[in-house]
């Protein structure tokens, strides 16, 4: 009996293993570079990482592909290179819009991520109109927060926004793709509503940050032509 007990918790585990997967759909990020991609699902398994990506085009004989040079990169640091495309040619193939609003689906794999990974940037490294996705959050409950804040955000209550996004800051912990995320959306809400002195410590915060987890904000915040 107690061998049959044994026997059937290892059958339990065997498949709890080859079936885990993680699924995290519309995950929010801290930056992107293209205004009209956007991150439909990520799907993690042990075996690899699949990106789901749209994209609508906008202008008369668009074109688009995907580079062989595009790397998850991990909270750790690591790199995952693309090992395949799935309804997108790869450059310098390209593919040819119809018409102005036509929208794409395609597919990224690349292999499985190791470690933790509450959230990745993605990046393309290529010459020119290469895109980026900075601080993708696959930590669900972390993505609900988000999803409150921007909720408040986009309805035009900045200030309980604010607050929202303030309160996010112990929750990001360790993780500094998301601590800047939460730290930009706290700099650019604590200017809109006059918060200045909010603003400018979560700016300097935000410089303080390693190049990977800060630099790019700040340069967006120049850009907005918000400086403190």
């Amino acid at each position: 009996m107690k061998l049959k007990r044994y026997f059937a918790g290892l059958l339990f585990i065997t498949s709890f293993v080859h079936g885990y997967s993680q699924t995290t759909v519309k995950p929010n990020f801290g930056l992107k570079s293209h205004e009209t991609l956007d991150i439909a699902k990520v799907e993690i398994t042990i075996e690899k990482t699949v990106v789901n990506f749209t994209i609508e085009n906008r202008i008369e004989n668009g074109t688009f592909c995907a580079d062989r040079k595009i790397y998850i990169t991990d909270p750790a640091g690591n790199r995952y290179k693309v090992i395949s495309a799935t309804g997108i040619p790869v450059c310098p193939d390209n593919y040819t819009f119809k018409k102005p609003g036509e929208k794409l689906s395609f597919t990224l794999t690349f292999p499985p991520l190791t470690g933790e990974y509450a959230y990745i940037d993605l990046k393309e490294e290529c010459y020119e109109n290469c895109f980026s996705f900075y601080g993708v959050v696959l930590d669900e409950y972390i993505n609900s927060r988000l999803d409150e804040g921007f909720s408040l955000a986009e309805r035009g209550e900045s200030l309980k926004a604010l607050d929202k996004f303030t309160k996010m800051v112990d929750m990001a912990g360790k993780f500094n793709g998301i601590k800047a995320l939460v730290y930009y959306n706290i700099v650019k809400l604590a200017t809109d509503t006059g918060h200045t002195v909010q603003a400018g410590e979560y700016y300097k915060k935000l410089i303080s940050m390693s190049s990977r987890g800060g630099k790019i904000y700040i340069e967006q915040l120049n850009l907005q032509g918000i400086r403190y």
